[in-house]
């Protein structure tokens, strides 16, 4: 058979740690990078006869979400007991939920190659506690176990088997992504293990109805390593397959040296976690009054956003979306454009999505580090827009803008004195100068050859310095020319 022969199958989990100052069952900090087993406190280490208390906020922290994806919010929701043995789960279970999530349904757009779009169904989302992390490197034929991320408050929101590549699986990473940054939920550093992805891959004959036999990808924090362990996972599931072998239901790992997937365990069932409610806490009840006050405080969504973008400036809808594809480069434009002015509503999207994306690239900043404010860029676009400075000086202005050499675009053209010249006679003078010292190319033009307008136009420009009116001198040139 043909790989096209074949059809992915694919299925994302994602733990997405909540944005709490404390754990989701004691008062412990969350702060990333403390020394080991700084922030366990007794709750997290399961002493006896300790007692856990559910975190509010990590609460409507899952409210928001589910309000942000269309989804069901639970009213009553029960948290439950997954048991398992790893030496870095002290109590020898993760209080997570299972029958009754807080979470249900609901679901994700994201964008397609071909331009169209396609809604990604959720499952559930549902609240639990992360455990801690052993540490093997350090210590020669001994493990060591830190459990500052005992406790430490996951999201964990599951999707259906609808994606059919890497690729769109990787467009929905990174579109959930964006989302818990979005509404405040996540901080979703994948460095830093704050949004880690598992991927549930399986291939079948094309027009098969029953799915085959899946194998998980545990933990990948990087949308590069999500989409090439995939493609390594779907190789190899349809090589194993046309070579008469069998999947066996399984937990891999993804290998960045080698690009390959390998085997950690076979893959458990809920039934292997023999899950039962929590007795030490109660039925979790979410009353409609706190639905609504969280609702009224939700931010506008992006994809509200962008269509917004799109009806009161004008935006295709290309640059809307790039523009929300993070709150922070949407705040940045909206306080452009209203220091400049809707009417600069594109010069301000293309700048942003142009030079101010390419430096902060080459930097490697957030928009949020970046030297030059919204305010700032207003500024330069005004006078590019009015004339006082030409599209090339503005860049000028910029750089300077950029290495902190001013204040504002104003202060650096006064400055540097590179106000635009606009005196028609000024560049009339100038022109003649020209023409007198390139009798040569002035030939050729009156020859029919368009190149030696545009060299002479080089030489007017140079002539002053860069600061003459194109426009002004395209005209004047070609009048005198033809004259």
């Amino acid at each position: 058979m043909k790989a096209t022969d074949w059809e992915v199958v694919i299925g994302i989990e994602t733990h997405a740690q909540l944005a709490t100052c404390s754990k989701i069952f004691s008062g412990a900090a969350t702060a990333f990078g403390s020394e080991p087993n700084s922030q366990a406190c007794a709750i997290d280490l399961a002493l006896p006869g300790v007692l856990p208390v559910l975190n509010r906020e990590a609460v409507a922290c899952a409210i928001r979400f589910g309000l942000s994806v269309g989804a069901q919010i639970a009213q009553k929701s029960i948290f439950a007991r997954k048991n398992y043995f790893y030496p870095d789960l002290p109590k020898g279970y993760q209080i997570s939920q299972f029958e009754h999530p807080v979470v249900s349904g609901g679901g994700i757009v994201i964008p397609l190659e071909n331009g169209e779009e396609k809604q990604i169904r959720l499952t559930r989302a549902h609240l639990e506690e992360d455990a801690g992390k052993s540490l093997h490197e350090d210590f020669h034929g001994k493990s060591g176990i830190d459990l500052n991320r005992a406790g430490t408050p996951l999201l964990e929101i599951v999707t259906e088997p609808d994606m059919r590549s890497a690729r769109e699986a990787v467009a929905y990473a990174r579109a959930l992504h964006a989302l818990v940054r979005w509404i405040g939920i996540c901080d979703g550093n994948m460095q830093e293990g704050s949004f880690r992805c598992d991927a549930n891959v399986s291939v079948r004959p094309r027009g098969q109805r029953e799915f085959g036999t899946r194998r998980e990808i545990k933990n990948l924090n990087s949308f590069r390593f999500m989409q090439q362990a995939i493609e390594y996972e779907v190789r190899w599931q349809i090589e194993t397959l046309e070579d008469g072998g069998t999947i066996r239901q399984a937990t891999v790992l993804f290998d960045p040296d080698t690009g390959q997937t390998r085997a950690m365990r076979s893959k458990e069932d809920a039934h292997d976690y023999r899950y039962f409610p929590d007795p030490d806490l109660l039925p979790l009840s979410i009353g409609e009054d706190w639905i609504a006050n969280i609702r009224a405080e939700m931010p506008e969504l992006p994809a509200q956003l962008a269509q917004r973008f799109q009806n009161e400036y004008g935006l295709s809808s290309y640059d809307a979306n790039t523009l929300t594809a993070n709150r922070e480069t949407a705040q940045y434009f909206l306080d452009a454009v209203s220091a400049a002015g809707a009417a600069l509503a594109k010069p301000c999207a293309n700048w942003i999505m142009g030079e101010i994306a390419a430096r902060l690239n080459r930097e490697e900043r957030e928009i949020a580090e970046s030297p030059v404010r919204p305010q700032q860029l207003a500024g330069l676009l005004t006078r590019i827009d009015d004339g006082s400075i030409s599209n090339n000086i503005g860049k000028k202005v910029f750089d300077a803008l950029w290495n902190k050499e001013g204040e504002s675009a104003d202060a650096i053209i006064a400055a540097q004195g590179l106000k635009q010249l606009t005196d028609t006679g000024a560049i009339e003078a100038m022109i003649d100068e020209v023409l007198a010292a390139n009798a040569r190319s002035v030939e050729e033009f009156r020859a029919g050859k368009e190149k030696a307008f545009n060299a002479l136009v080089g030489q007017v420009m140079k002539a002053s310095k860069g600061q003459a009116n194109p426009g002004q001198v395209n005209d004047l040139l070609r009048k005198k020319l033809q004259g």
